[in-house]
């Protein structure tokens, strides 16, 4: 009978905070180990068709380099990295594209929909919803004095977004599930880093919550310890000091730029807890490491 208790008052923490995001859009950047193992899949599918019934706009915004990795390594294409980026020429564009907007893709819209749910494969081509251009990276050496620009092909960076495919979508009941992938006024092609995809994609939408899955617990300090909360404005210093490096920068500051464009609140939490996504949007305490603006 207690476990029944403890059950209903699990329901009860909820109800407040069903309250107060019914009717508002949640992105959810979905990689890691939460697109790989079973279970995990089956439980993101089942929370965000849980999300969808109980008047919570989800957007899933996804990635897939590991299951790129594979199909290019059966291929016998190369791969190669500059910065932490895939070089991506025309060939393996292809193959970015056929995995991301396809295979990756359309098995996340079947596992939403077999638990439920009304889901929608996009990339950023359709609708016009991504209009990118070609990333420019550049590498700083030590023997010289001005920085070396690095040509990584075919990845790009969002221009801008144009969310009414996705407005119409949401307004018919829809779950919209974006693979990275965004075309320039050129029709050009490009690979797009998800994280920066989903948070440009919050912006656009104004949404109440940005949400990351990763593969570590959240943003730790220098002693190894869970930041719960993080004020935007400590952002620079963490990086300065070192508390804050390698991927967990660019996601740092995907979360400040989608707040600086009206997210609420953002979240970078850990996507190998089973139902990570409901603990954090409905539990009192949360889960990972809340990133907004604490303070003036």
């Amino acid at each position: 009978m207690q476990q029944i208790i403890e059950k209903a008052n699990t329901l009860m923490e909820a109800l407040p905070w069903i309250k107060k995001f019914t009717g508002k859009t949640i992105v959810i950047k979905y990689g890691g180990n939460a697109m790989v193992e079973d279970r995990l899949k089956e439980g993101f599918a089942k929370d965000v068709t849980l999300l969808k019934y109980i008047g919570i706009n989800p957007v899933v915004v996804h990635g897939g380099g590991p299951q790129i990795g594979k199909v290019l390594e059966t291929m016998g294409i190369e791969t190669r990295f500059e910065q932490g980026m895939r070089v991506t020429d025309s060939e393996t564009m292809n193959v970015v594209e056929m995995v991301l907007g396809g295979k990756v893709n359309k098995e996340i819209v079947a596992n939403i929909n077999r638990e439920g749910g009304r889901a929608v494969g996009l990339s950023g081509k359709d609708g016009g919803l991504i209009l990118a251009r070609k990333m420019e990276v550049k590498k700083v050496s030590k023997t010289k004095l001005t920085p070396e620009i690095i040509d990584v092909g075919m990845v790009g960076e969002v221009v801008k977004v144009n969310p009414e495919v996705i407005d119409a979508l949401e307004n018919n009941n829809f779950i919209p599930v974006i693979a990275p992938v965004g075309v320039d006024e050129d029709g050009r092609t490009y690979n797009i880093n998800a994280d920066l995809v989903a948070g440009r994609i919050a912006g656009a939408l104004k949404a109440e919550k940005l949400i990351l899955l990763t593969d570590i617990e959240g943003v730790k300090d220098k002693n190894g310890d869970l930041m719960h909360t993080i004020d935007i404005n400590d952002i620079p210093g963490l990086v300065a000091d070192g508390t804050l490096q390698g991927g967990m920068i660019p996601k740092t500051q995907c979360c400040v730029d989608a707040f600086n464009e009206g997210v609420t609140k953002t979240h970078i939490i850990d996507g190998r807890m089973e139902h990570s996504c409901l603990l954090e949007i409905f539990t009192d305490k949360g889960i990972g490491t809340a990133i907004a603006r604490y303070r003036s």
